[in-house]
């Protein structure tokens, strides 16, 4: 019943924004409220427990997307992002340039967050699309591809390294196993999926303009001689990989030395933390971009606003979206879900892939659905001896199964480039399904050979 309640619930989500055109944000706030009351929650916990989606989900990335966003704008209107996506146009040739965005969101995407590789990404994408004139998705959707592969499989991002520590799993072969899986997953899930749209289906590329997609607002053209180099463009865009990685280094080898804690790692740890890290980006590009540029402080304060005022929407949205989760896991529904798998007798990698698509598909958080699936199928993990770290990872794929409406990252998706929700259902939700699959079936040919 709580599965047919959610499938209604979304029935009606639908509805409200796609034939009443009643807008996002509202159609969220009634679909919670609504699901509350169906799922039975008690008429005292139904507020509280959607102010708490709402507030732990902008708790935990609201400041790292206005930061994020900040960096960007200030990145793009000083000629920064024009610079690096010239820079990449030459460097790999025009015919190439997908496979650059698909590179660079890789190799940035594993030690950032999902939202901030995003954040940072898209004004170069952007600016590609403008002087290529390719088909804005065309690049965005492999760009896409790589954050949410890195997402699913390698560590430090929060699923599989807590995963790991759940299963006792190497963190070292998880990030080994995870990037032999992750490589064939995006080529399959990105380019190659892109490449059968364009030739099946190309109205769902379509946007009409760059001018379209508002999230970071209009950026003016450069002249070449008016851009600052690649190394202090590429320096400011890279700044946040930087900060996360060498905190994540300095954390290794802390805890393979087993060197006691003192104030200075505890300094290095805060200065690691996602939203530190945009902020002294942030202040970084302040300088970079502006100060070194000869850009008045109240160009730049009307840079960061324009960013900001531009997401307050978007940010509003992810929000309520949160409200959405949350309801559905006080209602039970993600509890429903691991209790059908309860005395199972599939593989575990099988298993752990099925329980986490199914409470992915009914919660929609990705971190959340791997969290909940790892102690499902512990016991059952331990007594096949399979490899902890493949286990981590069909874990890592079932987690990003099918992202609809109920997952905040089908709305950032959405917002971000200005899509209908049917262009998002068959683009981004598509290609998360596609990851999970490819996904588990790399991982299973490897546990053939591992």
């Amino acid at each position: 019943m709580p599965l047919i309640i959610t499938a209604l619930g979304i029935v009606v989500l639908l509805v409200l924004i796609m034939k009443l055109r009643v807008q996002t944000l509202i159609a969220l706030a009634i679909v919670s409220c609504l699901l509350a009351f169906a799922l039975g929650m008690p008429l005292d916990a139904v507020v509280p427990a959607i102010e708490k989606g709402f507030g732990a989900t902008l708790g935990g990335v609201g400041l790292i997307f206005v930061f994020g966003a900040i960096l960007g704008k200030l990145l793009a209107d000083a000629g920064g992002a024009q610079q690096i996506s010239t820079t990449l146009i030459e460097r790999f040739g025009e015919s190439r340039v997908q496979l650059s965005v698909m590179v660079t969101a890789f190799v940035l995407g594993i030690a950032l967050f999902f939202e901030v590789g995003l954040v940072l990404l898209i004004p170069i994408v952007y600016q590609i699309h403008r002087q290529t004139q390719k088909p804005l998705l065309y690049l965005a959707l492999p760009m896409i591809a790589a954050l949410s592969v890195t997402h699913a499989f390698l560590p430090p991002h929060p699923g599989p390294t807590v995963i790991a520590s759940e299963y006792q799993a190497s963190m070292g072969m998880v990030l080994i196993y995870g990037v032999i899986v992750a490589i064939p997953t995006l080529l399959l899930a990105g380019p190659l999926f892109v490449w059968l749209l364009k030739r099946t289906a190309p109205q769902f590329l379509e946007i009409k303009s760059v001018g379209d997609v508002t999230a970071l607002g209009e950026v003016k053209e450069l002249e070449r001689a008016q851009l600052p180099s690649f190394s202090i463009s590429a320096i400011t865009a890279a700044l946040p990989v930087l900060l996360m990685l060498l905190a994540t280094v300095i954390k290794f080898v802390q805890d393979a030395w087993q060197i006691e804690n003192n104030g200075w790692f505890e300094a290095i740890e805060m200065i690691g933390k996602p939203t530190m890290v945009m902020l002294i980006s942030v202040l970084f590009a302040i300088f970079s971009m502006g100060v070194m540029r000869q850009r008045s402080m109240k160009e730049l304060t009307a840079s960061m606003e324009t960013a900001v005022r531009s997401i307050a929407m978007l940010v509003m949205i992810l929000g309520i979206s949160g409200s959405f989760k949350e309801v559905l896991l006080q209602g039970g529904v993600g509890d429903y879900v691991k209790a059908l798998f309860e005395h199972s007798d599939v593989s575990p990698l099988l298993l752990a892939w099925l329980i986490a698509a199914m409470i992915r598909a009914a919660q929609g958080s990705a971190t959340v659905a791997a969290l909940s699936t790892s102690a499902m199928v512990l016991p059952l993990m331990e007594a096949s001896q399979v490899d902890p770290a493949l286990m981590v990872l069909a874990t890592g794929a079932g987690s990003v199964f099918l992202s609809h409406v109920n997952d905040t990252g089908f709305w950032l998706i959405k917002e971000s480039f200005g899509l209908s929700i049917k262009q998002t259902f068959a683009t981004w939700s598509v290609l998360e399904t596609l990851i999970s699959v490819f996904g588990l079936v790399f991982v299973l040919l490897l546990g053939l050979v591992v």
